[in-house]
């Protein structure tokens, strides 16, 4: 259908509050980033596509509040494919009505806020998902995203936990492929689980408009993954645009009465099996035909049970086989994160790094910073490695360290550097990193003979990068991670220019005397710090905006904030540039390395708008990174008016307490802790 003129003059759509007896748990979203349109745009492909795309979701969230199995999809546009968008929403099987509506509405609400100008965009919740794109996504199996989550705890006996686990999933994997009257594909079961007096419990479901052999395919892909994401984890998810699986040690799910009995088949049907000893056969093959399912689907249907559950145990024995201590097994995914996998991966011998380092050599410095110096290492297999050698102030136990470290491994993001590992013996505290083939930032930025290497597409693309990556630790991973010490020698740069955020959890590792966001010792580097955080040991994630904010004015003027004052008469670069915004000059600010026509003029004038607002003085008036994100990637957004910004007509020595103002402060900003020397090729594991 088309969507009418008309809705150009409505709102988005009425997205009901969320009822305080319903809760609706956030999951994750993806964005496409090749595929985007300005939803601000005045352009007539533009206006059209956001206006089908608020008809879509208005669409879909009406529908939810009488969709009997929970799934819809719909058309908005037509006429023009171009600007047809194609969405469709499904809850889980077990949620009611009123859920899955709540749930719907949430989604569509949110994912505009999340993918504000992406065409494709799927968002996750426990109840339900919703997704769109500007092709066509329906009975089609989709695996282009996928989502994991895992519990920490493993099983004590793994092999009969495995084989417990293994036998379910297949059932209920088959069970759900089965379209029964509802609907739904969609199936649960709970079985006894002796050693710890529990039950476990399984969940499978597809989306029903794909047939039952693409289900049972898009199933066994899921369950074949469990051995990589979850290993002998006493809990784990493995979400498709298509299906998704779930298992836990606890009812997670509504009680759900026993399906309606399938109509009869034409020929009798096999009863669905759990893992008897049979031979594999023919892989089972996608098809479109008729949702009707004769002996022959069913016979396959069991045969791809089958297959899943030999590759599930396989793939189980050959992760346990092929995994040492130093070769860590990176899994690509097509979102968000690159998974680690289990606590052993991640550990690595002390004579490895000694090898890797010679013995961390002198020559092998790369850095040094607050909390260590910094190697340079290769392994066995060849993999360069960034190796950092913590100081021994840390107070910290090895259990403590250890659990930090699978958590801080498992927050990836592709402007996040890659934290590969650990290596804890006696005294010896080190974080094994991914080697960035470039410098850090400051390397390029204030050296006069490298800045012209940094045109403006390339600052414009490193701070969007940096801030992307703050979201991420902010709202997106699974910790809410506070920088604490975010500079331009923090920010490593790969062979493209992309912006890698680097020392995003060592703060986390050291600093245990906080208590409510308030800390007694000062982690950070004079002239990124907040004034809440420097002068009173406040912090919060308004603590990294500010710090953000001084970081992207000192890209644009290419400029740095500490010594900035002793160029231009006591003044820092923060009243700097807040004096020519207010004298209507803010381009003043802009770097000359930049050649005078080789930038656009409101993006300039926009960034430094956003800069400002990023460092006032009242942390409560800075905005969130969610909204610095939107309004890095909007033209036409009406922003705050700033105002004069922390710090504004004071030196440094007078904002700052006494005890910070020594010049053997561990967070000296003359240390640098990350440049790296390297002129070896990453590969980037998730491009968006």
């Amino acid at each position: 259908m088309e969507a009418s003129d008309a809705l150009n003059a409505l709102p988005f759509f009425n997205c009901r509050a969320q009822s305080s007896s319903i809760t609706i748990t956030y999951l994750r979203y993806d964005c496409q980033n090749d595929s985007t349109y300005n939803p601000n745009s005045s352009s007539s492909g533009d206006s059209i596509y956001r206006t089908n795309l608020n008809l879509l979701l208005s669409t879909l969230s009406s529908s939810s509040n009488t969709s009997l199995n929970g799934f819809n999809n719909f058309t908005a546009g037509g006429r023009d494919p171009s600007n047809t968008v194609y969405g469709l929403f499904m809850c889980r099987g077990d949620v009611n009505t009123d859920v899955c509506a709540q749930c719907v509405a949430t989604a569509g609400s949110e994912i505009i806020n999340r993918c504000p100008d992406q065409k494709i965009a799927i968002i996750l919740y426990d109840e339900c998902l919703l997704r769109y794109s500007n092709q066509s996504i329906f009975s089609r199996v989709d695996q282009s995203f996928r989502y994991t989550l895992w519990n920490t705890k493993t099983a004590t006996d793994p092999d009969n936990f495995n084989n417990i686990l293994g036998n379910t999933m297949a059932e209920i994997a088959g069970r759900a492929a089965i379209n029964d009257r509802s609907g739904k594909k969609f199936s649960v079961k709970e079985v006894d689980y002796p050693p710890f007096q529990r039950k476990l419990y399984a969940l499978a479901q597809c989306t029903p408009d794909i047939s039952s052999a693409e289900c049972v395919t898009c199933l066994r892909n899921a369950i074949a993954y469990i051995p990589t994401c979850c290993a002998n984890t006493l809990g784990g998810r493995v979400i498709y645009p298509s299906c998704n699986i779930r298992y836990e040690l606890y009812n997670f799910y509504n009680s759900v009465a026993p399906a309606p009995a399938p109509a009869p088949a034409p020929i009798p049907v096999p009863p669905i099996p759990t893992i008897p000893p049979l031979p594999l056969s023919t892989p089972v093959t996608t098809s479109k035909e008729d949702r009707q399912i004769p002996a022959r689907k069913i016979i396959a249907i069991v045969v791809a049970i089958l297959v899943a559950s030999l590759l599930f145990i396989a793939a189980f024995y050959f992760a346990r086989k092929a995994r040492k201590r130093y070769n860590i097994i990176v899994v690509e995914t097509t979102g968000h994160e690159t998974e680690i996998l289990t606590e052993e991966s991640l550990q690595y011998n002390l004579s490895e790094i000694q090898t890797a380092t010679n013995n961390f050599a002198l020559g092998n410095r790369i850095g040094e910073g607050g909390f260590g110096a910094v190697y340079k290492g290769t392994l066995n297999d060849g993999q360069d490695i960034a190796v950092k050698k913590l100081s021994r102030s840390s107070a910290q136990g090895a259990d403590e360290f250890k659990n930090e470290i699978s958590l801080l491994a498992r927050l990836q993001h592709r402007n996040l550097v890659q934290l590969l590992g650990y290596c804890l013996e006696g005294s010896e505290k080190i974080l094994i990193y991914e080697l960035v083939p470039n410098k850090s930032l400051d390397y390029f930025l204030f050296e006069p003979e490298k800045q012209q290497l940094l045109d403006w597409s390339k600052r414009s693309k490193i701070i969007g990068g940096i801030a992307r990556a703050l979201l991420y630790l902010h709202e997106d991973s699974r910790l809410k991670i506070i920088h604490r010490d975010l500079k331009a020698s923090n920010i490593l740069l790969d062979q493209n220019m992309n912006p890698k955020v680097a020392d995003f959890g060592t703060a986390r590792l050291f600093i245990f005397d906080q208590s409510q966001g308030n800390t007694s010792r000062i982690a950070g580097t004079f002239g990124y710090m907040a004034p809440e955080y420097a002068i009173h040991g406040l912090f919060s994630v308004k603590s990294d905006v500010f710090s953000f904010g001084v970081l992207l004015l000192e890209i644009v003027s290419g400029k740095k904030n500490s010594s900035f004052y002793q160029e231009h008469g006591g003044d820092d670069l923060l009243t700097y540039a807040w004096r020519q915004w207010r004298d209507g000059t803010p381009l003043s600010l802009l770097d000359p390395a930049i050649g005078r026509n080789s930038y656009p003029r409101n993006e300039v004038i926009q960034i430094i708008h956003i800069g400002l607002l990023c460092v006032h003085d009242d942390a409560e008036h800075r905005p969130t990174m969610a909204s610095v994100v939107i309004m890095l990637n909007s033209c036409s957004l009406t922003l705050p008016t700033p105002n004069q910004p922390a710090y504004f007509g004071r030196t440094r020595a007078q904002s700052l307490p006494n005890e910070l103002t020594e010049s053997d402060n561990s967070t000296n900003d003359k240390l640098v802790p990350w440049p790296s020397t390297n002129d070896a090729s990453i590969t980037e594991l998730y491009p968006r």
